[in-house]
């Protein structure tokens, strides 16, 4: 098919998607196969391969983001139903003021967000995010909208993230070039975008039901009754306990920094060790986000447990309850990757970056605008960045860019991974899901900010990039 064939189904298959979900009020996960059913047909996928495709899709999708999601997920409720978010949420607010809550949340979320990833990281945070809302009586969305931003803009711009690690390979950038000159831009694009979300309007918006936000007070007293439920693990005589048990703010940290830093020892592992020694293929199983969030889930079920005198039939139900408030997002997630990847086995997203490139605009530029068209055709903002950045390799290698100039063009590849995040991206779901917003809501706010602060990524690279 030519390009703009090409272009029209893709055009016309968002837009039928977003009817079927906004309009006709259909199931996500339903919609998207629907559409990318349809979509595969009408670009001309051979019938025996349709199944195929979609069936690759969502098994690549699931299997990067099922277990980060519920383990993830599990942290999040222990240490939500012990009372822990709004423990931490307290402290920070006696000490830092109301005023100063979601910027300080935002700035821990741009530092913890260079070594882990960014699904990994948001579902971490989303429960800590409701916890500070409540204490400081504000919108949700006030901090988790700058949060999400904040790790994205980290995870697509900056190594050790494998998208701009692999970028820089594919064009000749020096890693440490595009860390030095990526640390400032990306913090000035947070501090650009915290305050681009403040005008975001979010007062009209209804929060749906979400897995961050589920510490139904019947259910957290209940939990947090001590000797009451010790007693009855013992066959004894069930008894409330007048004082209603939490963990503090200093138990939360340590259960939240510890995958984290084991993540981060990862990370460290395969920069600095030497590939394929023991060590490093050691510290990076340990360092893996599965195994760091299992670790921690794992430490929670024991000390949270035993500092609120759960039984082990009660911290194992805690644990099962939160499966199913994330079975839609695992499940739509991974619609979502069928859709992908049948945008990308039709040739779309391929076909839009070689026009782009034929129009002969300046490289950053073409970079940026191919790595943005990628992000909004197939979703995946990794994916997105690798395409560009070998389509661009040539282009900038034969432009005989400096070192810095390199980078920064491979920078500006990742701004374009950054913009754009609708319903074929498994992160757009994952912060409308865990934030409570409706389709239609994830695209005026998520959809908007995250092209934002592509857009001030790009421009404040572009910047730099003129004036070396």
């Amino acid at each position: 098919m030519s390009t703009g064939t090409l272009l029209g189904v893709a055009v016309g298959a968002i837009i039928l998607l977003l009817l079927l979900v906004i309009k006709v009020k259909m199931s996500a996960f339903v919609a998207m196969l629907l559409v990318a059913f349809g979509t595969a047909l009408a670009t001309g996928i051979p019938f025996e391969e349709i199944v195929p495709v979609m069936q690759t899709g969502m098994g690549n999708t699931l299997g990067s983001v099922m277990i980060v999601v519920g383990l993830g997920a599990m942290l999040g409720r222990i240490v939500e139903i012990a009372g822990g978010a709004d423990a931490l949420a307290l402290a920070f607010t006696q000490r830092l003021g109301k005023a100063r809550v979601v910027a300080a949340v935002t700035a821990a979320a741009f530092i913890l967000g260079i070594p882990i990833f960014f699904d990994v990281g948001f579902i971490i945070l989303a429960p800590i995010v409701f916890g500070f809302a409540r204490v400081a009586n504000i919108n949700p969305l006030r901090i988790g909208l700058p949060v999400a931003g904040a790790l994205l803009t980290v995870h697509v711009a900056l190594p050790p993230h494998p998208g701009p690690v692999a970028a820089a390979e594919i064009t000749g950038a020096d890693i440490g070039v595009v860390l030095g000159i990526g640390l400032p831009i990306t913090a000035l694009t947070c501090v650009i975008g915290y305050f681009a979300a403040k005008v975001v309007r979010t007062e009209g918006v209804t929060l749906l039901h979400s897995p961050a936000m589920q510490a139904a007070e019947g259910e957290t007293s209940q939990a947090a009754e001590g000797e009451g439920t010790a007693d009855a693990s013992r066959g004894g005589v069930t008894t409330t306990s007048a004082r209603v048990r939490s963990i503090g703010a200093g138990t939360v940290i340590v259960i939240i920094l510890l995958p984290i830093l084991q993540i981060m020892l990862g990370t460290v592992s395969n920069t600095v060790l030497e590939s394929g020694s023991t060590a490093q293929r050691v510290l990076s199983m340990v360092g893996s986000s599965a195994i760091a969030l299992l670790t921690g889930v794992i430490v929670a079920y024991l000390v949270i447990g035993r500092k609120m005198r759960w039984s082990f039939e009660r911290r194992g139900s805690i644990l099962d309850s939160a499966l199913p408030d994330v079975a839609v997002i695992v499940f739509v997630t991974g619609a979502g990757g069928v859709f992908a990847n049948v945008l990308v086995q039709s040739g779309i997203g391929a076909a839009l970056a070689d026009a782009l490139i034929a129009m002969n605009m300046p490289i950053i530029l073409a970079g940026f605008l191919i790595s943005l068209v990628l992000r909004a055709s197939q979703g995946s903002a990794s994916v997105a960045i690798l395409t560009s950045a070998g389509l661009m390799a040539e282009p900038i290698a034969a432009a005989g860019y400096s070192g810095l100039q390199t980078a920064l063009v491979t920078l500006a590849i990742g701004f374009g991974g950054l913009g754009l995040s609708h319903i074929n991206d498994s992160g757009f779901w994952i912060v409308t899901k865990y934030l409570g917003l409706s389709v239609k809501d994830g695209l005026r706010n998520w959809t908007v900010l995250s092209t934002v602060f592509g857009l001030v990524g790009f421009a404040l690279t572009a910047a730099v990039f003129a004036l070396v």
